[in-house]
């Protein structure tokens, strides 16, 4: 992640340690994948007590950019900044591979550098990839447009085969893809540049000032 955004987007980013307690200064903040706590009991549950996410909950109160990548969108469902759960994939198999994702909502500040209905390639990581959600929750993420990402094919029991939501608000994206293993044709994909890229722009588009 740290690399994606420092070498093919161009832009300043900084670690910030899980013990830290402030998040000052900065413009976005992006969780990534990983085994956070060696995953134990369900995965994001004790990264979520680390003291820097009071700071990351703050941020998403203040409408700034929130990304959570695999681990970082189970961070988010602990967090309750995102609603539903995650359960083990179907078959009880670690997925990892390229998988093509239907881009069902570019109207975010996440996705405005896609088209509606668009199909990317964006690699897959994970074991604890299956989203669950009651069938209330999922009629309002469907009313309220926060279904950002399915699959294009079922690969791992998620209901809908949803594969990335947002907060109603739209400033917090939970995905279990990883955009930032596609940012260059080396890496076979340069399709989740374009989620970066629009972060940035959306940002400074809504903060320029003029004299």
């Amino acid at each position: 992640m740290f690399f994606a955004i420092k070498d093919a987007l161009g832009e300043e980013v900084e670690y910030v340690r899980h013990d830290e307690a402030s998040l000052e200064g900065f413009d976005g903040v992006l969780l990534p994948g990983g085994f956070s706590y060696g995953d134990y009991l369900r995965s994001g549950a004790i990264a979520c007590f680390s003291p820097i996410m009071e700071a990351v909950k703050q941020f998403a109160t203040e409408g700034k950019p929130v990304l959570g990548v695999c681990n970082g969108f189970q961070m988010l469902l602990e967090l309750g900044l995102l609603p539903g759960a995650m359960k083990r994939n179907d078959g009880l198999k670690f997925i990892c591979r390229p998988v093509e994702l239907k881009v069902e909502n570019n109207e975010t500040m996440f996705t405005s550098g896609y088209t509606k209905g668009e199909i990317i390639s964006v690699p897959v990581a994970h074991g604890e990839g299956n989203y669950e959600c009651d069938e209330d929750t999922l009629a309002q993420l469907k009313a309220n447009n926060q279904v950002v990402f399915r699959y294009a094919q079922a690969i791992n029991g998620s209901k809908e085969d949803i594969a990335g939501i947002t907060n109603e608000r739209g400033n917090v994206l939970g995905m279990m893809p990883h955009p930032e293993r596609a940012v260059e044709t080396l890496l076979g994909s340069e399709d989740g540049l374009r989620l970066f890229q629009s972060i940035v722009r959306n940002w400074r588009e809504s903060h320029v000032t003029t004299s």
